[in-house]
């Protein structure tokens, strides 16, 4: 039996790169597949339903089941049409992988208020908006013994978790993505529902202009690690980062340095000069 037999998706942006790939090795694993994408450039403007109908004709041409939706995951209205896709269409959701994002680079001095807006609508309300209504369908299907959990998948970045010249509002949708799936995963293990992020990075559409990142990072190298945080192997994993790179994965971990103890009461300003490097070491 493939990993995933019996078991629905619902890949958000997945008309293409990453989330396409994701797609893809989802159906092949068994799972009938929601490929929701809104069709718009990269920015964001515009829409077109053709990169989601090639997906799920890729998949049906490989012997998959899949549907398509082209709402927008910003809204409560879009997120609410999704998940009601995937129910209408399969009866259930068991996975959610948060892969939809655009991107709008400016520094913080040239930032506009609709660049910022956008940005954290996509990335960061919408993967909220996803999220809240798959996880009560998975609670749902939990509370009426019709299934034993359920799995969700977001995306951060290097550039919410390391930082990136120009990229303000992506990296902080980003920094929150991560700050969410932790939150989440506490609040929702009642249910069995498990909830990790990864952090890829790959050569697609929104990454083609940074000459840093080679070719050979392919996107369909990490889908793989995504069809593991769906299925029943990653049971006992939850609240995690995963950084994929090519054939390389890591975790991401928060760490403090030991610190330092004030020698009175309080610190003093003067004192926490003279001692940083004990602080930061």
């Amino acid at each position: 039996m493939s990993l995933l037999e019996g078991k629905v998706a619902i890949v958000t942006g997945a008309g293409g790169g990453l989330g396409r790939c994701h797609a893809l090795a989802l159906a092949k694993e068994g799972a009938k597949v929601v490929v929701n994408d809104l069709g718009g450039a990269r920015d964001g403007s515009g829409s077109a339903t053709t990169p989601a109908d090639k997906v799920v004709e890729e998949i049906k041409a490989a012997g998959g089941i899949a549907v398509a939706n082209y709402d927008t995951v910003g809204t409560i209205a879009g997120a609410g049409n999704i998940v009601a896709t995937a129910v209408g269409a399969f009866g259930r959701v068991d996975i959610l992988v948060n892969n939809a994002g655009i991107l709008r680079d400016k520094t913080l001095l040239k930032m506009e208020e609709d660049w910022w807006d956008s940005v954290i609508s996509v990335h960061l309300k919408g993967m909220f908006a996803v999220t809240q209504a798959a996880a009560r369908r998975m609670a749902e299907q939990v509370a009426n013994g019709t299934a034993d959990g359920g799995r969700i998948i977001n995306t951060s970045s290097l550039a919410g978790l390391v930082g990136n010249f120009g990229q303000s509002n992506y990296g902080t949708a980003k920094a929150g993505v991560a700050g969410f799936t932790r939150v989440t995963a506490i609040e929702l293990a009642k249910f069995k529902i498990t909830v990790n992020a990864i952090v890829p990075l790959a050569k697609t559409r929104m990454t083609e202009d940074i000459a840093l990142i080679p070719d050979s990072l392919r996107p369909e190298c990490v889908s793989p690690a995504v069809v593991f945080l769906a299925s029943d192997l990653a049971a006992g994993v939850t609240g995690r980062l995963f950084a994929i790179e090519g054939r390389a994965i890591r975790e991401f971990r928060y760490k403090a340095t030991d610190g330092a103890t004030a020698a009175g009461d309080m610190w003093t300003p003067e004192e926490i000069s003279s001692r940083i490097k004990e602080i930061t070491a």
